[in-house]
This record gives C-alpha cells, structure tokens and sequence, in this order.
C-alpha cells in the first residue's frame, strides 16, 4: 500500500508540474475544470447520492454554475471572479463553526440538499481563485507556492504528531489528528515562507521595485506575507477536516478509489480547495499581489 502511495504521489506531482508549466492557460483550465468535475462526482456520493443518474445530474449542475458564473464575469464586472471567491471565503468561516462544533452541527448542515450546496461553495472558488492567479505575473509559480504550503503543512502535521503528538486536535471529525501535529505543520509552513522570501526576488505591487532577499523586504511586507502563509495553512488543514467530517457523517472511508493508495480526487484536493480562495483573499485584502480579476 505504501509503495502504491508513493508511485501514485509521483505520477501526480509530475503531471501536476507538467501542466502548470507547459499547457496553455485554456488547456489549463480545462483540465482543472475536469478534475472538479470529478471532485464533483464524489462530492455527490458523499452526500448521499447512491444512482449514477443522480450523481451525473448533480456534476452537470456543478458544470452549469461554472460556465454561468464564467460568462457572467466576462460580461458584468460586478460578477468578477474574486467575489465568487469571497464566497468561499464566507463558507470556510462557516466550515470552522461545523468542524468545532460537530457532531451537534450536521443537524443543521447534514441533509443531503444542504451537503450538496457545500459541494459547490467547496469545489467552484478553488477553481476561480486558480483562475485569478493564473492570470497575474508568474502566476502559476503563484499556484505551486500554494501547493507547497499545503504539502508542507502535512507533511510537517505528519512527522510531528507521530514524535510529539498528544492531545487530538477534533476527535469527533479525525482522531488521528493531533495539537502538536498542527503546531509542526505550521512551524513547516513558516520555514518554507522563510526560505522563500530569502531566495526569491519580491516584486511590490505598488511600485514594481525588486528586492531581493528577504533582509531587504520591508518589515511590513514581510510580516503581511508570514500572515498570508501560516493563515492558508491554518485553512488547509481546515479543508481536511471539513471532508473528513463529511465522511465520518456518512461512514465513508474514502471519497473514491481513482488514485491508487490515495482514495478519490477529494481525497487529494481537499485541503487546496480551501487554501487557494484563502490564499488570494489574503493577498487581495494585503495588496501583496496585483490581481486582474
């Protein structure tokens, strides 16, 4: 199992590299749109629905809102794609309360209908605030640095909470998780925004002046972007309760079996649906990156 774990993680770092460096923006965005779509269909089992039908017509539902909400945007810049993504922004706020608070809140956001409208509010921002830093400068290096925050998270939650680890973060959602795990994962997040800022020329929004090395960046830059970082973090691993809830409420283990040692597609992109509109509301309230959108 473990030896398929890893294949399976290889195969899907590369090809995630792969298309962020040499698809076009269109192909790009198609193929995300294909993997939430996916996510999509296992978004419906997870709420409760057992026939095919009904889990097609709730993906082609998830399809509709995408192309509305798209043309919407290109036609009315009311409906620009940030305030799709400050929508997601509002339900992971929301998701926090469900989390702390379960299993006394899937009274209220447990019927199938509701599950259902939490799919969209999951799946539909990530993909727009993906949209909105694909299209600034060095924009998909922008969207692998989330990805790294994201892995660096768990991959510090993991070590940590297996040497330290004690007292459960949310036993009732994911017994496995612990306090301790958490405070390494975020001590993981800080040093990866540490080296990064060390290593990488930062360009200020406002004058466009480079600065290299992070001894240089202004003292207020440099605190905003630490916020930025262990906030998205923080709302990673908050996407990974928020699934695990959603199975643990059904009795489900999986969200699929499409990846090898892995589960389904949620079963990956849950914590990235959650630190992507995270990620870019930060950055759009700090001013920290020019968005066009």
């Amino acid at each position: 199992m473990l030896k398929q774990r890893i294949i399976t993680g290889v195969v899907l770092a590369v090809g995630l590299l792969s298309a962020l460096w040499f698809l076009p923006d269109t192909a790009l965005m198609v193929l995300l749109a294909l993997v939430l779509l996916i996510g999509a269909w296992e978004w419906a089992g997870l709420s409760g629905l057992v026939g095919s039908v009904a889990r097609v017509v709730y993906v082609l539902c998830i399809a509709a809102v995408l192309l509305v909400l798209w043309w919407g945007s290109q036609l009315n810049a009311q409906l620009a794609p940030r305030w799709i993504i400050a929508a997601g922004g509002v339900w992971w706020l929301l998701a926090l309360v469900c989390v702390t608070t379960y299993p006394a809140s899937a009274r209220i956001w447990g019927k199938q209908a509701l599950e259902l409208v939490i799919g969209a509010l999951v799946l539909v921002p990530a993909l727009f605030a993906t949209l909105a830093l694909i299209q600034v400068p060095q924009g998909r290096l922008w969207v692998l640095f989330v990805v790294l925050i994201v892995a660096s998270a768990d991959i510090g939650a993991f070590f940590s909470g297996r040497r330290f680890g004690r007292r459960r973060l949310a036993p009732s959602v994911s017994p496995g998780k612990t306090l301790e795990g958490l405070v390494g994962g975020l001590c993981s997040v800080a040093l990866l925004a540490l080296v990064c800022a060390w290593g990488v020329s930062y360009t200020s929004p406002g004058g466009f002046a480079e600065i290299s090395g992070f001894t240089e960046m202004p003292t207020a830059d440099w605190l905003q972007w630490l916020l930025v970082v262990l906030i998205t973090g923080l709302a990673s691993v908050l996407g990974d309760l928020n699934e695990s809830m959603v199975k643990r409420h059904r009795g489900i283990k999986d969200s699929g079996t499409i990846l090898p040692g892995h589960g389904g597609v949620l079963d990956r992109v849950d914590s990235l649906s959650a630190a992507l509109p995270v990620f870019v509301l930060l950055v759009w309230a700090f001013d920290l990156i020019a968005l066009s959108v």
